[in-house]
């Protein structure tokens, strides 16, 4: 039986600084509960560390704008490859790019600005979870490993509360993160010269 595609957004803490093009954000958290699902509300999800064990490696994730692909394309993640950089760490799935020049990338960068796109969101199946009974009304659906990520994209509404989203300033940025986003840039005009 073939996984059914899923969907969660994330609420995010949103800072706008001028002069850049850098997006970055968590799409998703380990170990945090996500809003109430369901039509009444009666479960809420978690995603347990090493979920994504082995996922990355074999995704192609883009990451679009409300997960409408039809309007364009922000940035790509092909096997480790591509304009999204993706990054695992103890909080959870943390993802950056450079918006693009396109009306897409100015229409994201300023709804971030405004404070208009506070939230980031994932697309996903599951291959294993566990369902826990946390009282009469309430269950919790512990996902224990993804099947696929497709996209991580900002949104405007959430389903989990604790993520963060940014624009940042080539400056603020530690020389490692330079140096990332520069050796993915020059891997790309490798690719088209």
């Amino acid at each position: 039986m073939p996984k059914e595609k899923e969907i969660r957004s994330i609420e995010c803490r949103v800072s706008a600084i001028e002069n850049s093009r850098t997006v970055e954000g968590y799409a998703l958290l380990f170990n945090t509960d996500s809003n109430p699902l369901g039509w009444s509300g009666d479960w809420v999800e978690r995603i347990a560390p090493g979920a994504l064990d082995g996922v990355l490696e074999r995704s192609d994730i883009l990451c679009v704008l409300n997960h409408d692909e039809s309007r364009g394309v922000l940035a790509r993640w092909r096997q480790g490859e591509g304009s999204l950089a993706l990054e695992i760490d103890e909080k959870g799935l943390l993802y950056r790019f450079e918006a693009p020049n396109t009306h897409l990338g100015e229409e994201l960068l300023e709804g971030i600005r405004r404070g208009d796109i506070s939230a980031s969101s994932f697309a996903f199946t599951v291959e294993d979870e566990e369902w826990i009974k946390r009282d009469e009304k309430t269950y919790e659906r512990v996902i224990k490993r993804f099947g696929q990520l497709f996209d991580v994209s900002p949104v405007y509404r959430p389903a989990y509360e604790d993520t963060t989203v940014a624009v940042r300033r080539l400056e603020e940025m530690s020389l490692q993160e330079k140096r990332k986003i520069l050796d993915t840039y020059y891997k790309q005009l490798e690719k088209r010269f």
